[in-house]
């Protein structure tokens, strides 16, 4: 296996709406960014992999138009998964183990704000048994929180504690769409939104970009002082019907942390997706994080949540603390689906 390494992340503020930027506009500063962090242009690039949904921009092969924030002429090596960045981030870390490039770009962006984010979700579900209801995505999450509390696992007060911690910790985030700092008690006073869940234990409606720079071996040493090196990737899909899956836990999860070796070292740092608060209960769990691991430094999907692109966005976090000597090993995990149904784990480390 080759040595790949993160070598530089680059993200956008989150907002609750970019009304005056179109999707090429918006992500072209995470893009640049990420390409001047280490003194490239797209001509250093060998592949470049996206991630986001046609079902956000309302247009078929919308991925396309935003090729121009890149510059794909000359023509170059390019793809695209209808996934979050993380999962093409892992296009890209195996297009790079062939041996055939050195280098690749990964980006990822949406602009969630111009329609009903929790209605277009259900586009993700079984299209004969269950999409037909229009079961929203905020409403299949407090189901499966209502089934997390019924099984005694956890409370809701366990949960205010999550979101208090999350929003307090993305004060020191310049990119995050919310952070205060409110104690669990004052959570647990509000109103419920969809019960068991207030609005406080739910993501944000979030437009953003970020793109990460990938680099093998020697080309990543040659680039920073400190490359974050991914020592295992994997991901995993649990059935669409929900029926059939236990919500309280997350199996695929728990396999895809176990082939990705989180187990082979101590963790410093985990970035965890999880849109909702219960759902990091449930990820801590499955991942096997003690309590000396940091979770969501940066606050986490809770502070902002740009479809396909909070999964992206947890591995350049990761990346960032270790790459700036924070962390010498981390955890990253994506998720995509309706409860926690695809999920995706990086471990990264630095060299000591």
């Amino acid at each position: 296996m080759r040595d790949i390494a993160v070598i530089s992340f680059a993200q956008t503020p989150a907002r609750r709406s970019v009304p005056e930027l179109n999707e090429v506009e918006m992500l072209m500063p995470a893009v640049h960014g990420a390409l001047e962090q280490v003194d490239m242009t797209i001509d250093d690039i060998g592949f470049t992999c996206s991630g986001s949904t046609d079902y956000l921009a309302g247009t078929a092969f919308s991925f396309v138009s935003t090729l121009d924030s890149v510059g794909p002429w000359p023509p170059i090596q390019e793809s695209h998964v209808e996934m979050d960045g993380a999962w093409a981030l892992y296009e890209a870390w195996v297009k790079l183990q062939l041996g055939e490039i050195d280098t690749a770009l990964v980006y990822a962006y949406a602009k969630s704000s111009p329609g009903d984010l929790p209605m277009v979700l259900t586009r993700q579900l079984d299209p004969i048994t269950v999409g037909p209801l229009w079961a929203d995505s905020v409403s299949l999450a407090a189901l499966q929180a209502r089934s997390l509390l019924d099984s005694g696992k956890a409370t809701e007060a366990d949960m205010a504690e999550v979101v208090a911690r999350s929003r307090k910790d993305a004060l020191g985030n310049p990119n995050a769409q919310l952070a205060w700092d409110r104690s669990a008690e004052d959570i647990l006073a509000e109103e419920y939104h969809i019960a068991p869940l207030r609005k406080s234990d739910c993501a944000p409606i979030t437009d953003g970009a970020a793109a990460i720079v990938l680099a093998a071996g020697d080309v990543a040493r040659s680039k920073v002082k400190r490359p974050a090196w991914i020592r295992g990737i994997d991901h995993r899909v649990e059935p669409i019907h929900l029926g059939l899956r236990d919500l309280t836990i997350s199996a695929s999860t728990s396999i895809a942390a176990g082939k990705a070796g989180v187990a082979d070292g101590k963790v410093d740092i985990a970035e965890l997706h999880a849109p909702f608060s219960h759902q990091e209960l449930i990820l801590k769990e499955a991942i096997g994080l003690g309590d000396d691991t940091t979770i969501n430094p940066s606050g986490g999907a809770l502070a902002a949540n740009a479809m396909m692109t909070a999964g992206l966005i947890r591995i350049g976090e990761v990346a960032t603390r270790i790459s700036n000597g924070e962390a010498d090993r981390g955890v990253a995990h994506a998720t995509s689906g309706p409860c926690l149904q695809q999920n995706l784990v990086t471990v990264l480390e630095g060299e000591n």
